[in-house]
């Protein structure tokens, strides 16, 4: 496996906890591990030995700040996959960045921000 986990800076811990609680039900994703008091962290996957996905407050206690040129990619597993996390990202208050649709040579995606303005896109390729 290329990537262990990837981790996202939010400002509100609790409303990327239920934008991202909502966005991985749709692909089985599940929270596998937490610390909401101290370090302020929560850590989505399939199960302990997938790629996992975390945000968490930043540990300098300053403020978190989305990436320009930083996305981070799901994989949905169906074109139905794609256009429902997009539309649950939009419906919790995400924005836009793409509407779902075919990009090219089997790749079907979807491009949103999260509420702290991070860049996410939803994904399937034909033949996965």
């Amino acid at each position: 496996m290329l990537i262990g986990y990837i981790t996202l800076g939010t400002n509100d811990l609790d409303a990327a906890s239920k934008f991202y609680d909502k966005l991985f039900e749709e692909i089985n994703g599940k929270r596998i591990m937490e610390e909401l008091e101290a370090q302020g962290f929560i850590v989505w996957a399939s199960d302990m030995d997938s790629t996992g996905f975390a945000v968490c407050k930043p540990h300098n206690g300053k403020a978190a700040t989305a990436g320009n040129g930083n996305m981070t990619a799901l994989s949905a597993g169906s074109i139905e996959k794609v256009d429902a996390i997009y539309n649950t990202a939009i419906r919790l208050g995400g924005t836009c960045e793409g509407k779902p649709g075919d990009r090219g040579n089997g790749f079907y995606g979807a491009y949103f921000r999260d509420l702290d303005g991070n860049k996410l896109n939803a994904y399937y390729m034909a033949g996965e």
